[in-house]
């Protein structure tokens, strides 16, 4: 069992940066690849960023591609997202998400693969 906490979001200006972070309980946070989604007004939730387990391999949605980046520290049990050059369509809830994987290198972007989910973190990007 993994219980996740996102914090971090908030109101930013286009073009500003925030920073995401997700904590997990437990001992076993190595174990989970982890994942970032987001979910705007009206829309459904979408993939915006992976990480595998050791954290070295990480991919990311095109629309954030260069913008946004994935990261985690398995000491600390958190993943992150730096999130710079902030859009007004960047805004929305934003989820972290961990899969149980046996692999360490394997980077997860489909919802149905996660086990568990965070309560999501606010973020509004005002133009």
């Amino acid at each position: 069992q993994v219980q996740l906490v996102e914090s971090g979001g908030g109101l930013v200006q286009a073009g500003g940066s925030l920073r995401l972070s997700c904590a997990a309980s437990g001992r076993t946070f190595s174990s989970y690849a982890m994942g970032w989604f987001r979910q705007g007004p009206g829309l459904e939730r979408e993939f915006v960023a992976a990480i595998s387990r050791s954290g070295g391999r990480t991919y990311h949605a095109d629309s954030v591609k260069g913008r946004f980046t994935i990261s985690r520290d398995n000491a600390k049990n958190t993943v992150y997202l730096q999130m710079n050059s902030l859009k007004p369509e960047d805004t929305g809830d934003y989820y972290c998400a961990a899969a149980g994987t046996p692999s360490t290198i394997v980077v997860i972007t489909s919802k149905q693969e996660y086990d568990y989910w965070g309560q999501g973190t606010q973020v509004t990007v005002s133009s």
